[in-house]
């Protein structure tokens, strides 16, 4: 079903976002054997500390001991919980968190904080298995399809594996991922709205049973940046936490900064009415770091918005990035163009 979302929603609203809002960071669902109260509370401590893996962005944030001694206290960040029993009959536990107590509990455990909205990553890995070369889909390779969707699903991490239909194909194949031609593959990521596209090359080790994994993201210099070598579950799954880390410590936030408070006057050229205007200020609050949007001034040129938001200017520059509705503004009479990194001064782009 993630799957099928995220492909759904990136081809529907192709070129209209860089990110995706991940919707279930304060939950988590764990295979249970029961419905006992015994079961459902070691459960549901487990899946606390996932959810702090999740929302931080660090792999390491089930290992923190102050994180598991408030795995006690679980009633107290819990906001409900329910049993699905729908598929193949499988019992599992679905546990939601309340995600201002958890934002709490990540200050306090001085860990990150990544926010809602994370840049979609897609994922084109290719496989050498007998001298055959071939692309990784639902149908070529399913189980391993589905450990990176269960695998990215575990870190927050949105995802996709290119469908590699006829439109695919007509831009990408083997030849262009295993060697790692950028420019097809970010044209032919484009469909999905991918803000990042990787490329992956699976083989065996000469003269050994083990597998290695060259991967990197498509505007790298080079190809073997990342390289991993196991059993192909093992590096498939190191391969996305590698990715989530990197992406969290970009844009993860500082925990303690998250909570003191500032305010900042956007100036937004290019928005043509009031539909333009009432839709850049919605994206504005989508930001997890922006508390409050107002205008404070509208003229035919430009749309003033002061901004209440937690962090530093950086981070807020950070989650706004990600947004390709707002771009860096080019003054037309420069001679050329200087990003002030501190400027607030943005072109509005029509979704």
């Amino acid at each position: 079903m993630y799957r099928l979302l995220i492909s759904a929603i990136s081809i529907l609203f192709c070129f209209s976002v860089s990110a995706v809002e991940v919707t279930d960071l304060y939950q988590d669902i764990l295979k249970v054997d029961d419905k006992t109260r015994d079961t459902r509370l070691a459960a549901s401590r487990k899946a606390l500390l996932n959810v702090l893996v999740k929302v931080s962005g660090d792999e390491t944030a089930d290992q923190n001991k102050l994180a598991q001694q408030r795995t006690k206290d679980i009633s107290d960040y819990m906001l409900k919980f329910e049993y699905d029993e729908r598929t193949n009959g499988q019992l599992k536990l679905v546990v939601k968190f309340e995600a201002r107590k958890i934002n709490a509990l990540i200050k306090e455990l001085n860990l990150p904080l990544w926010g809602v909205q994370r840049p979609l990553v897609a994922i084109w890995l290719g496989i050498e298995d007998n001298w055959r070369r071939e692309l990784v889909t639902q149908e070529s390779y399913p189980q391993l399809e589905q450990l990176i969707y269960d695998k990215a699903g575990r870190r927050g991490l949105p995802v996709v594996v290119p469908l590699l239909d006829l439109q695919d194909r007509r831009l990408v194949g083997v030849p262009e991922v295993w060697g790692n031609f950028s420019e097809p593959v970010e044209e032919a990521s484009k469909r999905y709205s991918a803000e990042r596209s990787i490329t992956a090359r699976m083989y065996k080790e000469e003269n050994n049973e083990n597998w290695i994994l060259d991967w990197r993201f498509t505007n790298d210099d080079l190809f073997d940046s990342n390289r991993l070598t196991g059993d192909k579950q093992q590096i498939v799954s190191q391969m996305i936490d590698t990715l989530a880390r990197g992406l969290a410590s970009e844009y993860a936030i500082d925990p303690n900064a998250y909570y003191e408070q500032a305010i900042a006057t956007l100036t937004l050229k290019g928005t043509q009415n009031f539909v333009d205007v009432e839709l850049a200020k919605r994206r504005l609050l989508s930001l997890s770091v922006v508390t409050q949007v107002k205008v404070v001034r509208k003229t035919p040129e430009f749309v003033e918005f002061k901004l209440n938001h937690t962090g530093n200017l950086s981070d807020f520059k950070k989650g706004l990035g990600l947004d390709s509705s707002f771009k860096d503004y080019e003054d037309p009479r420069a001679f050329y163009h200087v990003v002030d990194k501190n400027s607030l001064e943005y072109q509005w782009v029509t979704p």
